[in-house]
């Protein structure tokens, strides 16, 4: 039978997992590239165009949200596409922005 301490520690585990990745959401850049990423996928350039930034400053961010598995990406001949990672992205986006249009 497992300890409640091994629980414990495993629920404080998940806690800081979960405190790191709500950290990721709280820059605004990553929030935008997240957002084009919304209607399907778009390699750096794209994304820099869009943005109105730099490849280098968009590629930073994406590696960003690739560690924290936001974003995957997909090799289509010389390019690399960027898409968000799955379904739980575009609805943790879709419900911070209901919870802010409420307030």
């Amino acid at each position: 039978m497992p300890k409640k301490t091994d629980n414990k520690k495993k629920q404080e585990e998940m806690l800081y997992d979960l405190a790191d990745l709500f950290k990721v959401f709280g820059d605004s850049t990553r929030i935008r590239i997240l957002y084009s990423l919304m209607d399907g996928s778009l390699c750096v350039t794209d994304l820099a165009s869009v943005l109105e930034m730099n490849q280098s400053a968009v590629s930073h961010q994406l590696k960003i949200l690739k560690q924290n598995k936001l974003v995957k990406s997909t090799r289509a001949g010389k390019a690399i596409l960027y898409e968000l990672a799955d379904e739980h992205v575009k609805s943790i986006l879709e419900i911070g922005q209901e919870h802010i249009e409420e307030l």
